[in-house]
């Protein structure tokens, strides 16, 4: 009895010394810090908050729109963009106090959104400490790189 005792309490405290895997926090981080205006779908609110469902896994196919993304999620955007053709002039505050890890994963996770789920390569806290490494940008330094993406058609 003692020995069945003991490995229950040594299989507990292993699970618990066990990093989480990966992902495992972006649906909750989502569903606490993002789908209040994006909503739990990622359908968005039409003209405050953009469709996310659909839209990130286009923009996570390319390394200008992975950039963007980390971006978004670190330093936030300001200014009105159009989505879906309709102009939307809500505000995206930052997220840049969530770790690399926690920002990869909710990336990772609107990728989910999308029905069918595309095949994109995941984010790594690795691409988002990249990004955060840079220059350090702001909410208008956001807008005009979307400007300057959304120019170029790699913007859905």
């Amino acid at each position: 009895m003692k020995i069945a005792s003991a490995m229950v309490a040594f299989a507990l405290a292993a699970a618990f010394a066990l990093p989480a895997p990966a992902l495992a926090s972006g649906p909750q981080t989502f569903s606490a810090q993002c789908s209040m205006c994006h909503q739990p779908n990622g359908a968005g609110l039409a003209g405050m908050f953009p469709r996310l469902a659909g839209r990130v896994p286009a923009l996570a196919g390319s390394p200008d729109g992975r950039r963007y993304l980390a971006m978004v999620l670190l330093y936030g955007l300001y200014g009105p963009i159009t989505v879906d053709g309709k102009r939307i002039s809500g505000v995206m505050p930052s997220m840049g106090s969530l770790s690399d890890q926690a920002i990869a994963d909710v990336l990772n996770h609107t990728i989910t959104l999308a029905r069918p789920a595309p095949r994109v390569a995941p984010f790594t806290a690795a691409e988002i400490a990249a990004v955060r490494a840079g220059a350090r940008k702001g909410g208008s330094d956001v807008a005009a790189e979307r400007a300057r993406l959304a120019g170029r058609g790699l913007i859905p």
